[in-house]
């Protein structure tokens, strides 16, 4: 590719650092703010004083001090975790396909892995947390496979259309094998939240599963990232750039992989939120994917905290699962994708 062609086509990423950055900013701001609402909000109300007292001066013989220590501190980070990595695996999946409708929930990736979950659960119960998270990824990795694979049957390839639509086949698919799985096994009453995603009783070993893969799966993709941007722009244009597209997207579908195994590892298959995340970034911060990927990572976090905190007050003391309030916002979302997609096909 000519020197003029390199330049066209950097030019067609639009990029806009300043607004990333103010972002960036902003957004670690307003999730450290989440954060502490976050810890400070449930069935017991506790103050901020008292929570940032627990945090730096922590007294094991108060109550409060261990509800927040034991409960709610690892659930919050776990929650910023889950949402960081979803909103990730779906910005580079969306970047490496080309696909509006590409999201590891769309994709049967987190159905995949809740399957492989419920099948630990069936028959391995009291498994620890480690060689669950290995379950999830194989699951992960699994209904990746498959929906990529009847995707690409169709007559004419793949389409974003198709490979959503292949994606809901396998999801709901799996999704059903691994109730029925439940049912027959009597460990429905162990999933039954778990299935409609929450954070609720995350434990510190969930924090630190989480925060090793999440970190690899951050740095991974941010190494992408350049080629992840060239790669959105088409597969001619990076075979032209001299990219190994086919290397690209090995190692994108491994890190989404991940991604998505240790968030449904810990959260269940929390849905849309890798489908809307980066959308929204991508709308703010252009196309440049070493803006999108960080600032998803971000965003994501933002997203399922605060989802978390209105989870906690929509009927307290009861709790609603978190996959009900992504829902109730990713639905429309994705109706309002699909359309536009289908007219663009």
């Amino acid at each position: 590719m000519t020197v003029s062609s390199r330049i066209e086509c950097e030019q067609k990423v639009t990029n806009r650092p300043v607004v990333a950055i103010i972002i960036l900013a902003g957004g670690f701001i307003a999730l450290a703010f989440a954060l502490a609402a976050s810890i400070s909000l449930g069935a017991a109300n506790i103050s901020l004083s008292t929570v940032w007292t627990s945090v730096f001066r922590f007294n094991p013989e108060l109550i409060h001090h261990q509800i927040i220590y034991e409960l709610r501190i690892p659930r919050a980070l776990v929650g910023a975790l889950v949402g960081a990595g979803f909103a990730v695996a779906g910005s580079i999946m969306q970047g490496m396909t080309r696909n509006p409708l590409a999201g590891p929930d769309i994709m049967g990736i987190n159905a995949g892995a809740g399957f492989a979950i419920s099948i630990a659960f069936a028959f391995f119960p009291g498994m620890l947390y480690k060689y669950l998270m290995i379950f999830s990824f194989i699951g992960a990795a699994a209904g990746a496979f498959i929906t990529y694979t009847i995707g690409s049957m169709a007559k004419g390839g793949l389409t974003p259309v198709r490979l959503a639509l292949a994606g809901t086949v396998v999801g709901t698919l799996m999704s059903s094998l691994a109730s029925g799985i439940s049912i027959y096994f009597k460990t429905a009453q162990d999933v039954t939240y778990w299935f409609a995603g929450g954070v609720a009783g995350s434990k510190w070993l969930h924090v630190q599963g989480l925060l090793l893969w999440v970190v690899i799966g951050l740095v991974v993709g941010m190494i992408l990232s350049r080629s992840i941007t060239v790669l959105s722009l088409g597969e001619e244009t990076a075979i032209g750039l001299g990219q190994n597209i086919v290397l690209v997207k090995t190692i994108g579908t491994i890190v989404v992989v991940i991604l998505a195994g240790a968030g449904v590892s810990a959260a269940g298959p929390v849905a849309f939120v890798g489908l809307m995340i980066p959308h929204i970034t991508r709308f703010l911060v252009g196309m440049d994917y070493r803006w999108i990927i960080p600032c998803s990572a971000v965003l994501g976090s933002l997203f399922l905290v605060s989802a978390d905190i209105l989870a906690k007050m929509v009927n307290p003391p009861a709790e609603t699962p978190i996959g009900v309030i992504t829902a109730l916002v990713g639905v429309p979302f994705f109706l309002y994708l699909a359309r536009r997609s289908g007219r663009d096909m």
